[in-house]
């Protein structure tokens, strides 16, 4: 009874929150520039640097690189756009998923309830477009709201030896991270707020950064299920598209496991704050991935139709 209400209801009511939150606010912004996204990435994909900047925007709008990804998918599965096209927006959803994790940073969740009554009011007014930000201003209140309610199972946690030694004492703990945020992310959807929980955990210093990192890892992997999910029974290239981002986000993460400590300690040197040393470590780790596989957009694109063919099965 004392987990259940100490921990696992909390937990429940800050992840709905949370889910909520960032359901309003990719609404809000759907709703003000959803078919401009659409149109966007059909027209600003000629290069893979293009395309790159165009992922980046898009998935800030959004608020979300897996809805990116799917848009993507449904253009590419429509012939809209070509899968080599794509591949630059893949590169870009990564990096532009870090904004919002560095929003959600900066711990404002003193603001949680003004925004949220700002944005109910809002939404009460009779014009499209102050309907629509008051949806962003009110999601982002839900977020933060969700965050602080979550914080309230850190102290149980804390507590708890079998979670100790689950996140602090084992060997494997950094693997055990990395498995954990691809599960749960894949589960929930967001990796959003994979890395929020994670956040809250570390500012309460329940994890050590390493595992805190590989967590966050974890997340960029499992937030490629509801793409892949969505490629099924599409066109090759759709499937391309999905795979692309998956193996992308795989490959990155597993090249980073044995430099998460260097990791850390670069994000130490810019704050010393826990949650944004999380933020800002996804950031570097996004953008170092996303601008090193630039150059190279046309080659994975060509790898991964080697892998995947549109005329069927590959002959060897």
């Amino acid at each position: 009874m004392r987990v259940l209400t100490e921990i696992l209801l909390p937990f429940t009511l800050g992840l709905g929150y949370f889910l909520l939150g960032m359901y309003a606010m990719r609404s809000g912004f759907q709703q003000l520039a959803g078919e401009r996204m659409e149109a966007a990435l059909r027209r600003f994909t000629k290069t893979p640097t293009h395309g790159f900047f165009t992922g980046v925007l898009s998935t800030f709008v959004l608020q979300s690189s897996s809805a990116v990804t799917v848009l993507t998918i449904g253009l590419t599965n429509a012939g809209l756009i070509t899968f080599s096209q794509t591949v630059g927006i893949i590169l870009g959803t990564n990096v532009g998923t870090t904004v919002t994790t560095e929003l959600i940073a900066l711990r404002l969740e003193r603001l949680a309830v003004p925004m949220l009554l700002i944005g109910v009011a809002l939404w009460l007014q009779r014009k499209h477009m102050v309907r629509c930000i008051g949806l962003i201003v009110a999601g982002f209140g839900l977020i933060f709201l969700g965050i602080d309610t979550m914080q309230v199972m850190a102290k149980p946690l804390q507590a708890s030896a079998t979670f100790r030694h689950l996140f602090l004492e084992s060997s494997q703990s950094i693997w055990i991270g990395l498995l954990t945020g691809m599960i749960f992310t894949a589960l929930i959807h967001s990796s959003s707020a994979t890395t929020a929980i994670t956040m809250g955990l570390m500012s309460h210093q329940i994890m050590s950064m390493e595992t805190g990192l590989a967590v966050v890892l974890g997340a960029n992997i499992g937030t490629c299920f509801t793409a892949v999910i969505a490629s099924i029974g599409t066109n090759a290239a759709s499937k391309q598209v999905a795979w692309c981002h998956t193996l992308f986000n795989l490959v990155g993460a597993l090249l980073f496991m044995p430099f998460l400590s260097s990791l850390a300690s670069v994000s130490a040197v810019l704050t010393d704050n826990p949650s944004m040393q999380i933020a800002h470590a996804q950031t570097i780790f996004n953008l170092v991935c996303s601008i090193a596989a630039l150059p190279f957009a046309n080659h994975i694109a060509a790898l991964i139709q080697w892998g995947i063919p549109a005329d069927g099965p590959r002959r060897v």
